[in-house]
């Protein structure tokens, strides 16, 4: 009796134990509700992405390789190549760019260090957020602003103007001052939330590892170069790609300045201007495209330049 009794509380031969795969089919369950969700919340920015950026790429390309409807194969770029503003605008671009680019990164590093190293002071939340504060202007009321600024006979730095030779609003813009004015415009107004950014990067950079520094008698400067830059490479890489996504397009900044001066900056100072004028006053959309492509091939040729040279998709 006692061991029909054992036998029948024994589980039956081969058979699993109900618990574990109760526990395993919940768990399925709750990723796939996961996964569903994460699809959705992803869904929005890829249908934007497609019918503002995937198709607008794909008809310009489609322009640039056609006229009137008909395949002409690389004559649309051939043409605008050779137009002879084509190429002071790619100067134009190029040259402000350069000093775009290693401005940002040398003093946005520089003072994301500093504000990083006062942050036992409590004053780095005072100076994050004045560095921020011209980030909040739009980029035409930021260049509003700076027509006062750059001009002599008004600008709260008059005496810095002058004694630089500028006595009139003309002398300070003119183009050959132009890469240097739109590189500190650009500066003022998108420094401060990078400063931002690259704050929280230092943030990340273990406390063992500062105080194993500090135990090795390493100062502020062989720390930064050492151990909080290499930390820091994967973002200043992000900055620049996105800094030279943005930089490629100047447009607002000529467009003002050519309007406040009169004409003493050229209506087709930048790329983007140029495309412009194809497209809304020579109505040439495929010329206009063709710029448009070159200008894509060439910023994403750059882009994964620093993405390559940052790691930016290493896995540490």
């Amino acid at each position: 009796m006692a061991t029909a009794q054992h036998s029948g509380a024994a589980p039956a031969p081969g058979a699993a134990p109900q618990v574990p795969r109760v526990r395993k089919a919940r768990q399925s369950s709750i990723a796939r509700s996961r996964g569903r969700m994460s699809y959705l919340f992803v869904s929005g920015y890829t249908i934007l992405l497609l019918v503002f950026g995937l198709a607008p790429t794909l008809y310009a390309a489609y322009l640039s390789l056609t006229k009137e409807g008909q395949f002409v194969g690389l004559e649309n770029f051939v043409r605008v190549v050779q137009d002879f503003r084509f190429g002071p605008a790619v100067l134009h671009v190029a040259l402000f760019v350069l000093f775009w680019l290693v401005g940002l990164v040398l003093f946005v590093v520089v003072l994301s260090l500093l504000v990083h190293g006062l942050a036992s002071r409590g004053l780095s939340t005072g100076l994050r957020f004045v560095y921020y504060i011209p980030g909040a202007l739009a980029g035409a009321s930021s260049v509003m602003l700076w027509l006062f600024v750059l001009d002599p006979t008004v600008s709260p730095v008059s005496w810095v103007l002058h004694a630089l030779g500028m006595e009139t609003f003309v002398q300070t813009v003119s183009p050959g001052n132009l890469p240097v004015i739109f590189a500190i415009i650009a500066f003022w107004t998108g420094a401060g939330g990078w400063i931002v950014v690259l704050y929280g990067a230092l943030n990340n950079v273990p406390n063992e590892v500062m105080e194993a520094a500090r135990i090795d008698g390493a100062g502020r400067l062989r720390t930064a170069l050492s151990i909080q830059l290499p930390m820091m490479r994967k973002w200043i890489s992000y900055m620049a790609v996105m800094s030279l996504a943005a930089g490629t397009q100047l447009f607002v900044e000529p467009r003002i300045l050519s309007q406040a001066s009169k004409g003493v900056v050229p209506v087709d100072y930048s790329l983007n201007q140029l495309a412009y004028l194809y497209a809304f006053k020579q109505t040439d959309h495929n010329g206009s495209a063709a710029i448009a492509i070159l200008l894509l091939v060439v910023s994403l040729g750059l882009s994964m330049f620093f993405v390559i040279k940052g790691g930016l998709f290493e896995r540490d």
